[in-house]
């Protein structure tokens, strides 16, 4: 009979991070051979249970949270994976998302928007020392492309309802006072939700007057939000999968990294909070306006051209010079990224996909984005919902 490894996880499955990265760890295991596993359902701020003492496993996969987990894990005296990079001294090898990589995705995201006001929201220096690098990274970025950087620090957790609200109307009143058009990198979704519900709070509109970018791609925020906001989807699969792949060769006596293991994020999921080209040219964006809020219910360029009431070899002329692309090509762009989005996050049949994104049917949905995106609607699909 063979040896099955008995593997303890102390990953929180309470949030949608947590539960990418069991995610991960099971892809790895159905492709490896069958893993016996230590797990229990609990939130990020679990204390390692002191039976880990006594345990007789072969290896332990942890979000790290404090010097007393380090400790207790440490002591086990088997191969130890962390995934939360919180806890820098301790030997233990570790697996995350590469935050250059995040930074620079969210730096581009905006600079190619046309933005030149930035803010990165986050918690106060020295909260986590990752958040830091994001944070430093998206302001070098910023800066190196000629423009100016503010920072917002907020406190993780606010104490009580008064607590929450004072702080909300502090960011609403910095939100009101900066130049706008503003592009705001929140250092995760849920700092983004908050920046979201202050530009609520002071009467600013989203994604005109204020754009905002989360990190995590945690769906359920991102879509609960008003309106839908845009993340970095941080590959949290591929994580939890490099983590299991690591610490099977250790239990089989290959020495750790000494550096951390970082995976490249997947890219930005565009949504509604920065769908916007920041530009002077009233017309231009008035036009685009009207295309992100009616592409998907399948108008043309006509449409267009009555709405601004301005002539279509100008709009067209216009576009270019602003965008580098037509109308067309900027209406079909916006039904393509709802397509992909409906691809990835739900079930629908594609007839469903090829309706709600605006084309006049499956079939000819199916021909447009095989030609423009390299694969057919089906491979995307698999492509973003398989390992």
């Amino acid at each position: 009979m063979r040896k099955v490894r008995r593997i303890a996880l102390l990953v929180e499955s309470s949030r949608n991070y947590g539960r990418g990265l069991l995610r991960g760890i099971s892809s790895y295991v159905r492709e490896h051979g069958y893993w016996s596993f230590f797990f229990q359902p609990h939130g990020l701020e679990i204390h390692a249970p002191e039976w880990l003492a006594r345990w007789q496993g072969d290896g332990i996969i942890a979000r790290v949270n404090d010097r007393h987990m380090a400790d207790l894990l440490a002591k086990v005296n088997v191969p130890v994976v962390d995934l939360r990079n919180f806890v820098t001294t301790t030997s233990f090898p570790r697996v995350g998302p590469d935050n250059t990589l995040v930074a620079r995705l969210g730096a581009e995201h905006f600079i190619e928007r046309g933005f030149r006001q930035f803010v990165f929201c986050g918690m106060p220096r020295g909260t986590y020392r990752y958040m830091d690098h994001r944070r430093d990274c998206f302001a070098e970025i910023v800066t190196q492309a000629g423009h100016v950087c503010h920072h917002f620090r907020l406190a993780a957790n606010p104490r009580g309802a008064g607590g929450w609200d004072n702080s909300q109307d502090r960011l609403a009143q910095s939100m009101a006072k900066l130049p706008k058009p503003l592009a705001v990198m929140a250092c995760n979704d849920d700092y983004g939700i908050r920046v979201l519900d202050a530009c609520q709070r002071a009467e600013v509109n989203v994604p005109e007057e204020v754009a905002v970018l989360g990190v995590d791609d945690d769906q359920t925020l991102c879509t609960l939000s008003t309106p839908p906001m845009s993340s970095v989807n941080l590959d949290l699969e591929g994580i939890g999968y490099a983590a299991a792949d690591l610490l099977d060769r250790m239990i089989a006596g290959e020495s750790p990294p000494s550096q951390t293991i970082e995976i490249p994020p997947r890219g930005v999921v565009t949504r509604r909070s920065t769908d916007i080209l920041a530009t002077d040219d009233v017309e231009v964006a008035a036009a685009l306006r009207f295309i992100r809020d009616n592409a998907c219910r399948g108008i043309g360029v006509g449409d267009v051209v009555r709405h601004v009431l301005i002539s279509r070899s100008s709009i067209e002329r216009r576009f270019k010079a602003v965008l580098g692309r037509t109308p067309s090509v900027e209406i079909r762009r916006i039904q393509l990224d709802r397509a992909k989005e409906l691809l990835a996050e739900t079930t629908l049949t594609l007839a469903s996909i090829a309706k709600r994104s605006g084309f006049e049917s499956r079939n000819y949905f199916s021909e447009v984005f095989h030609r423009s995106v390299g694969m057919t609607p089906g491979q995307y699909r698999r492509r973003y919902t398989d390992r």
